[in-house]
């Protein structure tokens, strides 16, 4: 971080490399290709503005652990209302429901895509999918018994090089409308869906059709990018790469104070590596989402097809067997590859959240107790991600599904809290971190202060939008009451530790 030589700094890429390997295997292969095909070009603007939104909430909560060594969670403890710590216990409750269901979501996919390889899609009475699915995840649970941060960055660092480097081969043999994408991307304009869709008399496009577009277009905010705990996971990374103070227990006042006096102090410096890893991270992201929205565009929308259930990745190979037929097990095993990773990654991201929800309450008892807390999470990250697959596979066998129609429709509320709601929240809380424990001259930027704002008010309006349009009064109830239960959940928690 010291060197002259900007091209140096790269080397920091890492952690960054994790959360776009978490949002490439949903948000990219299968969403983008999906808002392509239904939305063409003019969705890519959506997905710019996404990526610079989510990317202010990383970099600002990365900026202050790398300032501090103080992760969000232990800041989030003393908001100025409520009870001691009730938002960092609202997101764990969240997550002890959201975590699974993104588990499921994504060993399903990886189910289908199996399936869809060795043909045996539609068997079993549509239950293979499921059957898959579960194996898979089994095998990323042993995985994991083995795994950690170290394991986590080389894995992913690998396959995001390879799949970068295969895709942009694609879009140049492609040969987009360069100029037709490049205002979708910067030029604002009108979604709908398109005639072919309203027409289509197939059930699962008239399920799309009946939504409105403000779901539709509000589920990709949520997956693109990633989501709020990807984020917080991300941000307790920094602890392993030890960036600036980011791996010490905790930092004098005095030594803000030094950092404060000296703008050359090295601390400071240490700022340029989540400012680096983060903004190149959300460069793949958009990089990503441009090819596959193209692909959707080129092949998808054309040939009427829309990635969802029971096709999440089948359709996509087209955008390269339409180069040549003996592509698709490089498209095959590319696709398989990367939703391993995401799987991969998601069980990793739980424990970790665990871990600083924890140490925010009980340091000591925290780091006496990970490994037991890292154990706690896999298990019920992936004992409830079995229950749902297992539902649907029995509802399947039943008859009560001929598709694995389940997943997306569990995902949306999920994905409205992880990805959109949770997100704006956590930008309104960040200026108000700075202010209360950083001194003036470390706060952030008033740029980077008036963008978290105007990334809160954004994806805090377009997670209460969707939740309403999703299912009105019961959304809200759910919410409310989950906030509620939060509450009551911290302040027994306060009063338990002054009994003691």
């Amino acid at each position: 971080m010291t060197s002259a030589n900007p091209l140096a700094w790269l080397t920091v890429f890492g952690p960054g490399a994790i959360v776009a390997s978490l949002t490439i295997g949903t948000g990219e292969l299968i969403f983008s290709s999906r808002g392509g095909a239904i939305f063409g070009y003019r969705i890519l603007f959506l997905f710019v503005l996404i990526s610079v939104l989510k990317w202010v909430l990383v970099f600002s909560t990365a900026r202050h652990m790398v300032l501090t060594g103080a992760h969000p969670f232990q800041r989030w403890m003393d908001l100025p209302w409520g009870p001691r710590g009730w938002f960092p216990v609202v997101l764990f409750l969240m997550a002890a429901v959201c975590m699974p269901i993104w588990v499921s979501f994504h060993a399903g996919v990886l189910g289908n895509l199996i399936s869809s390889i060795v043909g045996t899609q539609g068997g079993l009475h549509g239950t293979a999918d499921y059957l898959w699915g579960s194996a898979v995840l089994a095998g990323i649970l042993l995985l994991s018994t083995k795994g950690g941060y170290t394991a986590l960055e080389r894995v992913q660092l690998a396959i995001v090089a390879a799949l970068l480097l295969c895709v942009t081969i694609s879009l140049l043999v492609s040969k987009p409308d360069w100029l037709e994408m490049l205002i979708g991307a910067t030029i604002p304009q009108g979604l709908h869906y398109p005639d072919w869709l309203l027409r289509d008399p197939r059930p699962e496009y008239q399920s799309i059709a009946a939504s409105p577009v403000w779901i539709e277009t509000t589920r990709y905010v949520g997956v693109i990018g990633g989501a709020s705990y990807d984020y917080l996971a991300y941000t307790s990374f920094l602890r392993d790469k030890c960036w600036g103070w980011a791996g010490r227990v905790s930092v004098a006042g005095a030594d803000l104070a030094a950092v404060a006096m000296d703008p050359a102090h090295p601390i400071r410096r240490w700022v340029r590596a989540p400012l680096i890893d983060c903004t190149l991270s959300f460069l793949v992201v958009v990089v990503f989402s441009s090819v596959f929205v193209a692909s959707g565009v080129l092949v998808l929308g054309p040939a009427h097809q829309i990635p969802g259930d029971g096709n999440f990745l089948e359709h996509q190979a087209q955008f390269v067997t339409r180069i040549h037929p003996w592509l698709y097990p490089l498209y095959a095993v590319g696709a398989l590859l990367t939703m391993l990773g995401t799987l991969y990654g998601t069980l990793e991201v739980a424990p970790t959240v665990l871990r600083e929800m924890v140490r925010s309450f009980e340091p000591e008892w925290a780091e006496r107790r990970a490994r037991g807390l890292r154990l706690s999470a896999v298990s019920w990250c992936a004992g409830g991600a079995f229950a749902v697959l297992g539902w649907s596979c029995i509802s399947c066998w039943q008859g009560e599904a001929a598709r694995p129609a389940g997943l997306t429709a569990v995902l949306t509320p999920a994905n409205l809290f992880t990805g959109v709601l949770s997100c704006g929240l956590i930008c309104l809380i960040n200026p108000w971190m700075d202010r209360r424990y950083l001194p003036e001259s470390l706060r952030m930027p008033r740029s980077l202060r008036l963008l978290n704002w105007l990334a809160g008010g954004i994806l805090a309006a377009l997670g209460l939008k969707g939740y309403w349009e999703h299912s009105r009064w019961v959304a809200m109830g759910i919410l409310a009451g989950t906030v509620a239960l939060g509450f009551a959940s911290a302040w027994c928690v306060a009063r338990w530790q002054k009994l003691e």
